[in-house]
C-alpha cells in the first residue's frame, strides 16, 4: 500500500498537479489577503486575524481539490491500469485508501506553507500574539478536515468515468452542493425538525462550529462519517463495474 502511495504521489509532482496545486492555494489566498484592496485583505480590515483566510480556503479547494482527485482513478480506467492494478496483491479497498491518502498528502502539503500567514498575522497583532489562537488552530484543522470530505468526494466522482473533466465537473458540483447547497436550502422556509436536519447535512455548519475553537465530537463524526461514506460508495462503484 505504501508503494502505491509513493507511486500516486509521484504521479502528482511528476505532471507538475502537486506543484500547480500549492502555487495556485498560496497566490491566489496571497493575492486576496494581502495585495488586492477589499473586504478579504487583512490590512485593510484592521484587525489581526486570519477569518479572510479561512473564509477563502473553502472556495479555493472547491476547484482546486476536484482538480487534484479527477485523475485518481479517471485516468486509470481511460488507460486500463485500474485492472492491473485490482490483480495485484492489494485488496481494492487497499487500493482507494492509498489514492485517497496520497490526494491528502497534496492537501497537507498546500496547507503547510499557509502558516506564514499565521506567522505573519501573529506577529501583526497589538501586542504581537494578541490573536484568537483557538480558534485559529480550530479553524486549521476544520479546513482539513474539509479538504478531506472534498478528496473523498473527487475520488467518488473520479470512479464513475474515465474523462477527467466529467470528473472534475461532477465533483465540483457535489463540493458545492455539500459545502453551501444545504446550507441554502436549510434557510428556506422549512419545518423546525426538518431545517436541522439539512443544516446538520451541510459542511459549513460543522466547519463553522470547529472554527470556534471547540471540537467537537459530533462535528468530528460527521465529517468522519461522510468520507466513510464516500469510501463506501467510490468501492461500490469500482466494485460494479465489468473490467
Amino acid at each position: 500500500m505504501n508503494a502505491l502511495i509513493g507511486k500516486e504521489l509521484r504521479s502528482f509532482f511528476s505532471s507538475l498537479t502537486g506543484y500547480i496545486a500549492i502555487i495556485v492555494f498560496l497566490l491566489t489566498n496571497g493575492l486576496l489577503l494581502w495585495v488586492f484592496p477589499g473586504n478579504t485583505n487583512i490590512m485593510d480590515g484592521g484587525f489581526a486575524t486570519l477569518d479572510s483566510f479561512f473564509m477563502l480556503a473553502p472556495w479555493v479547494f472547491l476547484i482546486l481539490i476536484p482538480a487534484i482527485t479527477m485523475r485518481t482513478i479517471a485516468e486509470e480506467r481511460k488507460t486500463g491500469t485500474m485492472e492491473l492494478l485490482i490483480t495485484r496483491p492489494l485488496s481494492l479497498l487497499q487500493i482507494i485508501m492509498a489514492k485517497y491518502a496520497a490526494s491528502l498528502v497534496v492537501v497537507l502539503l498546500s496547507l503547510l506553507p499557509a502558516l506564514v500567514f499565521f506567522y505573519s498575522v501573529y506577529h501583526l497583532g497589538n501586542p504581537p500574539g494578541n490573536i484568537d489562537m483557538g480558534g485559529t488552530w480550530g479553524s486549521f484543522i476544520g479546513l482539513f478536515l474539509l479538504a478531506s470530505v472534498y478528496a473523498a468526494i473527487g475520488i467518488f466522482s473520479s470512479s464513475l468515468t474515465d474523462n477527467q473533466i466529467v470528473a472534475f465537473l461532477l465533483a465540483a458540483a457535489l463540493c458545492f452542493f455539500f459545502y453551501t447547497g444545504l446550507d441554502l436550502v436549510s434557510q428556506m422556509h422549512l419545518s423546525g425538525s426538518i431545517q436541522s436536519i439539512v443544516q446538520y447535512l451541510g459542511i459549513a455548519e460543522h466547519y463553522r462550529s470547529i472554527s470556534r475553537g471547540v471540537l467537537d465530537s459530533r462535528d468530528l463524526v460527521y465529517f468522519l462519517g461522510i468520507i466513510a461514506l464516500f469510501m463506501l460508495f467510490t468501492f461500490e462503484s469500482i466494485k460494479n463495474r465489468k473490467w
